[in-house]
């Protein structure tokens, strides 16, 4: 009988001991909720015009053939302000001789919610007038690029009206002059002709300044 007594006595304490045990075991942790990935910043891209001219060429290519540039410009927004020759923006016309028609199309690098969608855009087509051949010209007459030709205004007067405004905006047209027969880029300092600081002219082929004015 005493070791009976003993035997449960101890197993009453073993069980005891293993209640304790179990209720002494460490709760586990709650599973960490996972962490969300971060947003990718999408950026936007800056192009120079012949960068631009190049993409809007090969599209207007598929809309007619015979589609030639008659006018580019780049455009301002809060992303650039046309320093060193790039924008995200840059427009322009193409027409076809043979459908007496052009279209604009637009090259956007932009980000912007208010502004083209990435890529090469373009309107509807519309009659042209019929004097619109003498503007037209041929893309690879293009040569020197907008860069290059923001670096030659500078060093013709654009230096000094960005030292008196470091944030002068400024904006880029590439034009055939049918009287010299000659592919140009205006290099405006100014955000209209209202505003202008200042405009040169230079060769979009050579590269030669030619003049300034307002």
């Amino acid at each position: 009988m005493k070791a009976n007594r003993v035997t449960g006595a101890a197993a009453i304490l073993l069980s005891g001991v293993m209640i304790v045990a179990c209720s002494s075991s460490p709760t586990p942790s709650a599973t960490p909720s996972p962490t969300p990935a971060p947003v990718e910043k999408k950026e936007p891209v800056l192009y120079t015009g012949k960068n631009c001219l190049s993409q809007m060429a090969n599209v207007a290519a598929r809309w007619q053939p015979d589609a030639m540039p008659v006018h580019m410009e780049s455009n301002l927004n809060a992303e650039s302000n046309g320093h060193d020759g790039k924008s995200t923006i840059w427009r322009a016309m193409f027409a076809s001789a043979t459908r007496g028609t052009n279209r604009t199309f637009i090259c956007s690098g932009s980000r912007l919610k208010d502004e083209a969608s990435i890529g090469v855009t373009g309107s509807a087509e519309i009659t042209s007038p019929p004097d619109i051949s003498r503007s037209m010209f041929q893309s690879m007459l293009l040569i020197v690029d907008s860069d290059k030709a923001f670096a030659v205004a500078q060093e013709n007067g654009g230096a000094n009206v960005l030292k008196k405004n470091p944030d002068q905006p400024i904006i880029y047209s590439l034009d055939w002059d049918p009287k010299a027969k000659q592919l140009v880029w205006g290099i405006m300092y100014g955000s209209s002709r209202s505003d202008s600081k200042g405009v040169g002219v230079v060769d979009a082929t050579t590269g030669k300044f030619l003049r300034a004015g307002k």
